[in-house]
């Protein structure tokens, strides 16, 4: 399989590819700029050698044009120096020094008056055959005489070496800059990363203290993006240990139950008994074992995995309770009422909603004179948590003493003795609000004088 790669070289991948573009776009766009520059900055320069000459041409009385006899730069004076000027007009053709040896082509007449025009890299030629390129900024004039006017075209060329080498300079100096700024910025996004992603790491390693037992769970100390995360995990861990426990609390339940029903066959064994005692007494403790095998197979079942169940709606699921118990206490005639928001949802498995509901009903159903009272609400969520549920059952029954309470709810008795006031239902009520992490509270109903159970699942990540 191919390797995948970690968030740190994905994050410097992303960053590389984006500082690449960054900076080759810039460099781009730089080097276009001072290119620009650089022929403007020709254009102009060009400019004022071609009005330079125009400045200093003389008109004659017979109306010919004499050229200045100083040109505006030496270099128009050596020959091949790379500056080099032509004036064409009607029977005029005037070259500068500089162009001895260089076949130059002829600058094209514009509108007179206009801006010049700045053309090339032109080829041309010199002496030995060489081909070499120049610029050309050409411009027309019109210049009075004392017969006529003329039109002029003036053309100054300069070796289209002097502009590149202007900007080979610049970028070679240019890519050289960006060229250590990528590797500064790359250097500063790799500590950067390093540095951001060190909650990351940390959380890497609080995990692995955990897998290796040096730490219960993870520490609370990391950033608010990553808190959502390690809550999970947390509860994830904690989700893991209470059905662990709760798998060998059954266990040891399970074995300690049925040791005295073997105790009882042992016994009967070595009392000697035979026939039709021996039979009744096996029948009767196989049918205990079998009824204690069942019900903590239910209990294990119960404490199953609960993190992140789908929401439950609980109308429904109440309403099937409801009938089904008043068909069996159909001679009490219990009125049962409900009060439940349509918006209140159990999450969890509805195996668990469904005991829940069914031992608290039951319970009410049984000890009621004449009214069940079911209300549902919702309690509002926290930032980030889904929304918790409360149940509340209350009859109009004798209600239990308050010092019966701690009694009633109690975990680990045995299930003879649970049958003793409101019976085995409420430990497995008991045992399913405790594994949602709920809480059970018994007290006295103000509206129907009976009991009140109150089951309160709190808002959950």
């Amino acid at each position: 399989m191919r390797r995948r790669l970690s968030l740190q070289a994905r994050q410097l991948l992303a960053a590389g590819l984006a500082l690449v573009a960054f900076l080759g776009l810039t460099g781009y766009a730089l080097d276009r700029a001072f290119t620009e520059a650089a022929l403007n900055s020709q254009r102009e320069r060009l400019d004022s050698f071609a009005k330079a000459y125009l400045g200093g041409a003389e008109t004659l009385r017979s109306g010919a044009i004499v050229m200045p006899q100083t040109a505006p730069d030496p270099r128009f004076d050596r020959p091949g120096d790379g500056l080099y000027a032509v004036v064409i007009g009607e029977n005029l053709r005037w070259e500068s020094t500089s162009t001895l040896g260089r076949i130059l082509p002829p600058p094209e007449p514009g509108p007179p008056g206009d801006r010049g025009r700045l053309v090339g890299p032109l080829p041309v030629t010199d002496s030995s055959g060489r081909e070499l390129q120049v610029y050309l900024y050409s411009m027309t004039r019109i210049i009075e005489t004392s017969r006529d006017e003329i039109e002029l075209t003036f053309g100054i060329y300069e070796d289209a070496g002097y502009v590149a080498g202007q900007v080979g300079v610049f970028r070679r100096t240019l890519w050289a800059w960006l060229g250590a700024a990528a590797i500064v910025l790359a250097l500063v996004q790799s500590l950067a990363l390093r540095w951001s992603l060190r909650p990351v790491a940390g959380v890497e390693r609080a995990l692995a203290d955990v897998q290796q037992g040096s730490v219960a769970r993870l520490v609370d100390e990391h950033p608010r993006e990553l808190q959502p995360l390690t809550e999970s995990i947390n509860a994830l861990i904690d989700s893991e240990r209470r059905n662990l426990e709760q798998v060998r609390r059954t266990l040891g339940d399970l074995a300690h139950s049925l040791k005295t029903p073997l105790a009882v066959l042992q016994s009967r064994l070595e009392a000697g008994a035979t026939g039709d005692e021996l039979r009744e007494d096996v029948r009767t403790q196989v049918q205990r074992m079998n009824d204690i095998v069942g019900y903590q197979l239910s209990r294990a079942a119960r404490s199953g995995h609960v993190l992140y169940s789908a929401p439950l709606k609980i109308e429904g699921t109440a309403e099937e309770i409801v009938l089904g118990l008043e068909k069996i206490y159909a001679t009490k005639g219990v009125l049962a009422e409900f009060d439940i928001d349509a918006a209140a949802r159990f999450h969890g498995e509805l195996g668990d909603l469904q005991e829940l509901l069914g031992n608290l009903l039951e319970n009410a159903f049984k000890w009621a004179k004449r009214r069940v009272a079911l209300q549902v609400t919702t309690l509002p969520a926290l930032p980030g948590k889904r929304s918790g549920v409360e149940f509340a059952v209350e009859d109009d029954g004798p209600g239990i003493a308050e010092d019966q309470i701690d009694r009633v709810l109690q975990r680990g008795v045995r299930g003879d003795e649970r049958v003793q006031g409101h019976g085995i239902g409420l430990s497995i009520v008991q045992d399913i609000v405790a594994a949602y992490q709920g809480v059970l509270t018994v007290e006295r109903s103000a509206e129907l004088g009976g009991a009140r159970f109150v089951a309160r699942f709190p808002p959950q990540g």
